[in-house]
């Protein structure tokens, strides 16, 4: 059971009020549908830089958190247009993670490529979603799911939640794990 839950979102549009959270209410409904009294903190937004993520995610660690829940960040927008900034949450969780799996996305819907992880660290399951609501959404429903049925799998987890936020969109997505 989750009885403590930290939802961390990530990226310089939240931090500077461009882009509003909307994502944290609605993961915070979904741990406490659970849980009715999981704790959940909220962590203030992060910064799209690397050790910053890594760092906050270790904050966390050693203080019976049972899942910590990266929000934004898993998108390479870059990759395709200047004008878009780096996401930095994959990458983050790639070099603390050593128990993991992972996942990418490619498409053209806007958010290109993105990158799902799960995996544990000091006894939390570590997962992220992407920051569009209805992937967030998608992404945090399937998870819930699958921890419901008692998997335990991080491949069957990630691919549970990869399989949801496909569900999404219409078009065909390429996904390599």
């Amino acid at each position: 059971m989750i009885n403590k839950a930290v939802i961390i979102p990530t990226g310089d549009e939240i931090m500077t009020g461009i882009v509003l959270d909307t994502d944290s209410p609605m993961i915070m409904q979904t741990l406490l549908a659970m849980n009715g009294r999981c704790i959940i903190t909220r962590h203030e937004p992060v910064a799209d830089i690397e050790n910053k993520i890594s760092d906050t995610i270790k904050s966390f660690l050693g203080q019976n958190t049972d899942l910590i829940v990266l929000i934004g960040g898993s998108g390479g927008g870059h990759r395709y247009s200047s004008t878009l900034g780096k996401d930095f949450t994959h990458s983050s969780l790639e070099s603390i993670l050593h128990e993991k799996y992972s996942t990418e996305l490619y498409g053209k819907n806007g958010h290109m490529w993105s990158k799902l992880i799960c995996g544990r660290l000091e006894g939390a399951i570590i997962i992220n979603v992407p920051g569009p609501y209805q992937e967030a959404k998608a992404a945090i429903e399937a998870f819930r799911k699958s921890y419901e049925e008692g998997e335990k799998d991080l491949k069957k987890i990630n691919m549970s939640m990869t399989e949801a936020v496909k569900e999404q969109y219409s078009i065909k997505f390429n996904a390599q794990g």
